[in-house]
């Protein structure tokens, strides 16, 4: 979804910055965006080996190449498959809670000062359906996802009065490499092509998405 977001956004006439840990992809989806708008900007980053001071060396660099930051949106996922509990590798459930949890509190925590400069500002975090991902066998990434939905309540409530809007987009069933580790194409015929849920994201991004503030919008 990612991909699609940055194209959309680009579209609409954002500076985008490419964040994410693949360089190939990234160069990929730099074409893409740098065809339709502003020139974005490429920041390659590991998000299960970054700590709290490379999120904050990334808000600096921001800082000093754009001068600004109207909005983050976070929807990297680690997601290993469904898995019984007592058989789950320890260290996956730790990756799929801190790349799902850790690292967007991370994120924004380095970001927000930069985000409070703004009159109007977006933090928007990509959430799972938590009846789904609640029940059996989704491990550290449902733990995870229902810890998401904490967070944006309790940063909500925090930044209520402040310039930074903090919303969640919930985008449905997307056909991802991600969802195909847990539903076959026989079974998920539903699912949409995640450029379809663009669009509700470049929405909580804009001034538009204050009519979202603190809600968790469905795609």
């Amino acid at each position: 979804m990612g991909s699609a977001t940055a194209v959309a956004c680009a579209q609409a006439g954002a500076t985008v910055v490419l964040l994410g840990r693949k360089p190939r992809r990234l160069d990929r989806v730099y074409a893409a965006v740098e065809a339709v708008g502003p020139e974005p900007l490429l920041y390659p980053l590991d998000l299960e080996g970054a700590t709290p001071d490379d999120y904050a060396t990334l808000a600096e660099r921001l800082q000093s190449e754009l001068g600004q930051l109207d909005g983050v949106l976070y929807c990297a996922a680690d997601f290993a498959g469904l898995t019984p509990f007592e058989l789950a590798d320890p260290a996956a459930f730790a990756r799929a809670v801190h790349v799902n949890l850790t690292a967007p509190a991370w994120l924004a925590q380095a970001c927000l000062p930069l985000l409070r400069q703004r009159d109007d500002a977006a933090l928007v975090f990509t959430v799972d359906d938590p009846a789904r991902v609640g029940q059996a066998y989704w491990g550290g990434y449902g733990a995870a996802q229902h810890g998401l939905r904490g967070l944006i309540a309790s940063l909500h409530d925090e930044l209520g009065r402040s310039p930074v809007r903090v919303s969640g987009l919930q985008p449905g069933p997307m056909r991802t490499a991600l969802r195909a580790r847990a539903f076959s194409l026989d079974e998920d015929r539903t699912a949409r092509d995640p450029a379809d849920c663009a669009a509700a994201a470049v929405l909580l991004l804009s001034a538009a998405g204050a009519a979202h503030r603190g809600q968790i919008l469905d795609a």
